[in-house]
């Protein structure tokens, strides 16, 4: 069945008369995720997760376009991990800014970027652009930072850990290989103790840092744990959208 709110999906005989009050763009990555899930982890991920939260708004009447995920992040710290795709961050401003010029000449004034890499950041780039294109409100999220992860999930960690592992479970089960050969996502920090202390920051090289690609133990990991944080996510991430669509861009502040 065709899904009215993915534009992949979608054709120019429902288009052509159509409004949409926000248009969400998906960004993932293509790397390595320990050794048991696939190169496209992020996307996978970013995909089901605003297509179901999409879903959702929509049959409560929002008028939400979901566009295409864009499939490559920012990789720097994993430029010797074979075949981890990266793209700068002043090529991510460049994309935006492309897809920000045909949304504002069309009439679409809010977009939301659905971050599903960590290391892409967004802040800097939405700012940019914000003085740019004035009459746009840009937003973006980062879709682990949801919810307390420490209700869903016994280990910490932040790349092919216990969460992204279990959300792998339940949405490509396929794609994970058997318990055996998960890596423990062991990871070393910086011996200068400040860089771990969060408000200190330099980038991690991520050969140097674990051997498997992983950062978190995947141990505990279960399709039920991560159809429980799917479902969470996409109803909190709905109603996001549900409020951007309502919102008057000339009254946002109380």
């Amino acid at each position: 069945m065709i899904r009215p709110y993915i534009l992949a999906e979608t054709n120019w005989k429902a288009l052509k008369d159509s409004r949409f009050d926000l248009a969400i763009l998906p960004w993932g990555a293509t790397e390595a995720h320990n050794y048991h899930l696939p190169y496209a982890t992020d996307n996978y991920q970013a995909d089901s997760i605003v297509a179901e939260s999409a879903r959702i708004a929509w049959e409560s009447g929002s008028k939400v376009i979901v566009l295409p995920t864009i499939p490559f992040g920012v990789n720097t710290g994993q430029h010797d991990i074979y075949l981890d795709i990266n793209i700068n961050p002043s090529t991510q401003l460049a994309i935006l800014r492309d897809i920000i010029t045909v949304l504002n000449r069309q009439g679409i004034h809010k977009l939301l970027i659905f971050n599903g890499h960590g290391g892409n950041g967004f802040k800097p780039l939405v700012r940019e652009l914000g003085l740019e294109f004035p009459q746009m409100f840009i937003s973006f999220c980062f879709f682990p930072q949801m919810v307390d992860k420490a209700e869903y999930f016994k280990e910490k960690g932040d790349h092919a850990d216990e969460m992204e592992t279990s959300l792998m479970l339940h949405l490509h089960p396929n794609l994970v290989l058997p318990k055996g050969d998960w890596g423990s996502g062991k990871a070393k920090k910086f011996r200068i103790q400040t860089l771990n202390e969060g408000w200190a920051w330099s980038e991690r090289q991520w050969s140097k840092v674990t051997v498997d690609t992983g950062v978190g133990n995947p141990e505990f990991a279960s399709a039920e744990k991560g159809k429980r944080f799917y479902n969470d996510i996409c109803l909190k991430l709905s109603e996001f959208y549900t409020s951007l669509c309502k919102a008057d861009l000339d009254d946002l502040y109380e």
